[in-house]
């Protein structure tokens, strides 16, 4: 077989439907199955709808919408028009219905291939920015970051699709920012890696009102494995294929995994604020990212958050003390920030017109400009 091997994924629930669907796929030339283990993006995704079609639909929506499969075809036992109609809406190229017959899913098949070699030339598939907020310490407000830059690149105009991940080992409280109650985490990640894809990440994630999508971080001490450096290259790389931005709260800790997060990063917002202890974290933090060697100059970006102009600490001390320019501010605005947590609201909901969230949309629109993005070329890590 010459040229190249368009990529095909069965996801079947009836006995003995994959297999042969498999054996169909096989002998069109020109198509390859795809593992079940494999989290690649396919480029065609046969997906058998089941008992709750409302639910199978709206991840069907969202693999479209993500860009996270090629094309769909839909199969089903039911002849309903109404699931039909469906499924021509949630853009499946074919619904075939039960029992299938051999010849025309052969020429469906063919039809898609013609399709794709037609359109191969067109662009490239999505590769998204990881974008890491990383503390200089505890308490600075690495989560305030990550929640209202990722609500406020959200809120832009055709800017794609927005992660968020929460890396806070234990007990991390995005959900509480956002007032959302997921019924996943990470962990269920970790436990099934070898079903990670597309459709089985999008089962994880629990989107908000905002439109970004949430990954938050496990609820109790054990229960769940250890999320190693592996693991987070195989989750990050499948959600930049899925997703214009990644966020992820880092927290403050530092260690392999971390690590991993950071040399996969396109940019990594470093938050610190105004006070001795904390510019000196941050100075010993650059001192290590420069010994690892992993970054480069232009990646980090310094963030002082709750930043007053009549500070004993000026931003030229900072700079001065860090060796580093300050990249961004973000006001001092306790009651507007405490306010928008409580209620478990980004700022742009509770507070629409203060400083401080016109700071988070200012930093949105730079990153969306792209000044910021600085793709490396450094050393690779646990690799």
């Amino acid at each position: 077989m010459l040229g190249k091997a368009w990529s095909v994924k069965v996801e079947a629930k009836t006995a003995g439907l994959k297999k042969a669907l498999e054996e169909i796929i096989l002998s069109v030339d020109g198509l390859q199955v795809q593992r079940t283990d494999d989290s690649r993006r396919p480029d065609l995704l046969i997906f058998e709808l089941g008992s709750e079609t409302d639910k199978e639909f709206s991840l069907i929506h969202s693999l479209m919408e993500k860009d996270a499969v090629g094309e769909i075809f839909l199969t089903s036992s039911s002849s309903d028009p109404a699931i039909i109609l469906k499924a021509l809406r949630a853009g499946a190229k074919e619904f075939l219905q039960h029992p299938i017959s051999k010849e025309e899913f052969t020429k469906a098949l063919v039809k898609f291939r013609r399709r794709r070699e037609k359109s191969e030339a067109r662009g490239e598939v999505k590769n998204g920015q990881i974008i890491q907020i990383l503390g200089s310490k505890g308490g600075v407000g690495t989560t305030t970051v990550a929640v209202n830059l990722a609500t406020a690149l959200a809120a832009k105009k055709n800017i794609g699709s927005i992660a968020l991940v929460d890396m806070n080992l234990l007990f991390g409280e995005i959900p509480l920012f956002l007032e959302i109650q997921p019924g996943y985490h990470w962990g269920e990640i970790v436990k099934n890696i070898d079903r990670l894809d597309a459709t089985y990440l999008m089962n994880i994630l629990t989107k908000h009102p905002s439109g970004i999508y949430v990954l938050p971080s496990p609820t109790k001490l054990n229960g769940h494995g250890a999320a190693t450096p592996v693991i987070m290259q195989q989750m990050l790389n499948c959600m930049q294929k899925m997703f214009d931005f990644t966020i992820v709260d880092g927290g403050q800790s530092l260690y392999d995994t971390s690590l991993k997060i950071l040399e996969m990063s396109d940019i990594v917002l470093l938050i610190s604020i105004l006070s001795l202890p904390c510019l000196a974290n941050t100075n010993k933090l650059l001192k290590s990212f420069n010994d690892l060697g992993i970054f480069k100059e232009n990646q980090i970006k310094i963030v002082i958050n709750r930043y007053l102009k009549n500070s004993e600490i000026t931003l030229e001390n900072a700079k001065a003390a860090i060796k580093k320019d300050i990249f961004w501010t973000i006001p001092n605005d306790y009651r507007s920030t405490i306010s928008a947590i409580n209620q478990g609201k980004p700022l742009f909901k509770t507070a629409p017109k203060a400083g401080v969230t016109e700071s988070f949309v200012n930093l949105a629109d730079l990153i969306l400009k792209g000044e910021v993005r600085k793709k490396k070329e450094g050393i690779r890590f646990f690799s």
